[in-house]
């Protein structure tokens, strides 16, 4: 194992921190594998699972069972980390700008498309080579400015020549769910049945330039540029949810740990059989098709429905009570599907997000993503 430290541009006089990443394994002809945790800094259980990824991995490289390269970063945003108010984490935005830390990712497709015109041919492992040829000499000619474009810079740098890459994320109050692009619908499918997820949300850009899909967009977006090329699908990027932000315990992390390893082993990046897998608890659904359940009116929160239940259209998911009128008004689904995440917080102001509902027929357009 490798540790090294890299540091962030300085948010001021003083001000200095940095993100640690530790490698396992060495790429060779193998390939390589990038996990992170803690984008969005309140959400803790993938820092947990992490904690007991290192030392597996500790274990399977010394066995010599790493027939690639894993990039583990169990605390990648330590600047979200740092962030407080009367003891309550803001781990999701960056109080200095506003901004979202899992928003404002590279376009690759964009800023390298033009560079490879006449670069690309019939060769997929020299397209895929060429490719990352460019995308990192476009991040090399990039002079980030401030801790937040320096933090995203540095993450992006440590991922975007990886084969698989895993973020891993929580909800308020969830069920493992997972979110990756269409175009790596079955890529994802035996990982959501090694983690129990509930739910596959696809979609094809999803707005925001979000963390994993600056990395496996561009391959299907440039694929579509240049039609005549071979470009493969080079990295099978998904935001894993690991249920919700509450949900660290120890049996949960190693298991959810030893579900990762598994599809690595059954991806050939561990050495070992492969494992069989369980049985599927959820279908691919389009993202589109998720129905966020948003609040009318203010008031206390109370649950009909718990996360991972199915509710089908017209059937009430959650009641929101005035407790001075005494109304008590229902909010149901306008969609059947699974209940995959809920509100954490029991009062509720109005146009809160309450829910969401993994949905079969897409209904939405535009920025798919929440803020």
């Amino acid at each position: 194992m490798q540790t090294r430290n890299h540091p962030l541009a300085a948010p001021g006089l003083g001000a200095h921190r940095s993100v640690t990443s530790f490698h396992f394994g060495t790429r060779g002809d193998g390939q390589k594998v990038y996990i992170q945790a803690g984008l969005h800094a309140d959400e803790i259980p993938g820092m947990l699972v992490c904690h007991h990824l290192k030392a597996m991995l500790a274990e399977l490289e010394a066995a010599g069972r790493l027939l690639g390269e894993v990039v583990l970063v169990p605390v990648c945003n330590p600047v979200g980390l740092d962030q407080s108010l009367l003891f309550d984490a803001q781990g999701r935005f960056d109080l200095a700008s506003g901004e979202n830390f899992n928003r404002g990712y590279p376009q690759f497709a964009e800023a390298i498309g033009d560079a490879l015109e006449g670069a690309l041919g019939a060769g997929a492992a020299v397209n895929r080579q060429r490719i990352r040829e460019a995308m990192r000499d476009y991040l090399a000619a990039q002079h980030p400015v401030g801790e937040l474009a320096s933090l995203r810079h540095t993450l992006v740098s440590l991922a975007f020549d990886a084969d698989i890459v895993l973020d891993l994320h929580a909800d308020f109050e969830a069920v493992v769910h997972l979110y990756t692009e269409t175009p790596y619908v079955e890529e994802a499918l035996p990982l959501c049945r090694l983690l129990g997820a509930r739910a596959l949300l696809l979609a094809e850009g999803s707005g925001g330039q979000s963390f994993d899909e600056a990395l496996s967009g561009v391959w299907w977006q440039l694929a579509r540029r240049y039609p005549d090329a071979n470009i493969p699908r080079a990295c099978f990027a998904t935001t894993v949810e690991l249920r919700g932000e509450t949900d660290v315990e120890h049996e949960t992390a190693r298991a959810d740990a030893a579900a990762l390893l598994a599809f690595l082993t059954l991806k050939g990046v561990v050495a070992g059989d492969a494992p069989q897998l369980p049985p599927a608890l959820c279908e691919p659904t389009p993202l589109a098709g998720s129905e966020p359940l948003i609040a009318p009116e203010a008031g206390v929160v109370v649950y009909c429905k718990a996360s991972g239940d199915r509710v089908a259209a017209g059937e009430t998911v959650c009641e929101i009570v005035d407790p001075v009128s005494g109304r008590v008004l229902p909010l149901a689904a306008t969609v059947d599907g699974v209940l995959y995440a809920r509100a954490a917080t029991r009062f509720a102001l109005a146009g809160a997000n309450l829910g969401k509902v993994a949905g079969r027929v897409p209904f939405r357009s535009g920025n798919l993503l929440s803020a």
